[in-house]
Parts: C-alpha cells; structure tokens; sequence
C-alpha cells in the first residue's frame, strides 16, 4: 500500500473556479480503499498541474506505524466540462515522517571485528579490488618460481591496483601509520629496526610487519615511517662508578 508517486509537483492552488474541487471525491477514494474512515484524518493540501487538469490531494493517514505519513489521492479532469476521476491512491511520508534508511548491501555493511569464528563472508565476483590471478602475471617475461608465487600464480584472483591501493591507503592513515601519537614519539621509524621485516610485492617500499614480542605492534603491518618506544636501537649505555 505505500509506495512512492512520481507526480510532477508544480504548484499549491486555492479551491478556486479555475481549479476544480474533487476533495469529497478524494476522501471517499481513501475510503473506498480502506473499507472505511477510521485511518484518515485532516485534509493537507491540494496542488494542482500547470493546466489546473490534475490535481493531489492530501489527507493526514492514521495508519498504525505511519507516523507522520499522508493519503495521496491524484484526481484528473481532462477538460472544463468532465467529472473528476480518481487516478491513484497511495500513502507518502509527509516532513516528519518515520521512513526506513535507504537499503545498503549487505556486503557494504560488514565492518572489521563483524567476521567471527565460523562465519563466511560470500566473496562477490565482482568486487573491484581483486583481479583474475593470471592477470597478474607478465606475459612476455620468465618467471622463476618465487616470483610467480609473488605474482599470484596459483590463486584464482589476486588485489588489483585498485584494491591495494585502497589497502594501503588504509594502513597509512590507520593506527600503524607516521601520524599517530606513538610513531611521532618514537625514537626511530620502524624502517630502521632489526624486528622490521618487509613485506613482499609492490607495498614492500612502503610497508613491512613488526616481530618485536614486546612491542605492542607485534605480528602487525606498520608503515615504514612508523615507530614506538620498543626500537631495536633504543639501548643505554650502563653507567660505570669510578
């Protein structure tokens, strides 16, 4: 029953000679509609079409979790001397109605820490971060084993520019980033540290993993320009007493 009018809305007209007066005829569409009176309330407003031929007509809806919605009954005239027919009638949220959120797909509502132990997230084909893997392969080189494993040989798809680009746009603004309070306090960038281990493929330059135990970004992706308190080259040098 509610749904979504796409009448062209172009002026609010008085009840005058020029416009016709169908507002009984509107109400009693909504009853027909509903079987009886007891859902409709005030009458709104009316708007008329440039020609004054068609006309909305608006009454306040008393339907139970439509707060704030309204009747909508369009009636047309095809010419000065016709009898007023009903063309539609529909309920529409009105300025202070409760409507649900526009729908968003269920895969751009997953956030990270929603994946539990034994959920499936269905990969969608045609997500643009991944590729085909033999995308990823160059045709006109030879390519060890190492290098092709690198590459992506052997996976069905692989990230593609695309994807990881937004990958380490995310990482870099992130909490493992040179902009966060830690790295800015930091001794020395991570790049610098014994437990920094780069990472392969093209984020290498940019991106490595920390294997410090002690340090709280242990088994983490860090930028290169990251840093903490737990730096391999953080050391102090013993006092000695004469």
């Amino acid at each position: 029953m509610a749904k979504k009018s796409l009448f062209k809305k172009s002026k609010t007209a008085p009840l005058t000679s020029a416009a016709f007066d169908a507002t009984d005829l509107a109400r009693s569409a909504i009853i027909d509609e509903l079987h009886g009176a007891s859902e409709i309330g005030s009458f709104v407003s009316v708007e008329f079409d440039d020609e004054d031929r068609l006309a909305t007509y608006l009454f306040e809806a008393k339907l139970a979790g439509y707060k704030g919605w309204r009747w909508c009954v369009t009636v047309a005239k095809v010419d000065a001397d016709a009898e007023p027919t009903i063309c539609d009638v529909v309920v529409l949220p009105g300025p202070d109605a409760l409507i649900a959120p526009d729908w968003i797909p269920y895969r751009d509502r997953i956030q990270p820490g929603d994946v539990g132990v034994g959920d499936i997230v269905p990969s969608s084909l045609d997500d643009t971060r991944l590729v085909a893997g033999q995308q990823a392969l160059p045709a006109d080189e030879d390519l060890d084993t190492a290098m092709a494993i690198e590459l992506g040989f052997g996976r069905a798809r692989v990230m593609s520019i695309e994807g990881r680009d937004q990958a380490a746009k995310r990482w870099y603004e992130g909490d493992r980033g040179p902009k966060t309070p830690m790295a800015e306090l930091a001794p020395k960038p991570c790049h610098s540290c014994g437990f920094f281990i780069q990472i392969a493929g093209s984020l290498r330059s940019t991106f490595g993993v920390c294997a410090n135990a002690i340090s709280p970004e242990d088994a983490r992706v860090v930028s290169v320009d990251h840093g903490c308190g737990a730096h391999s080259e953080a050391t102090f040098t013993p006092l000695v007493l004469n």
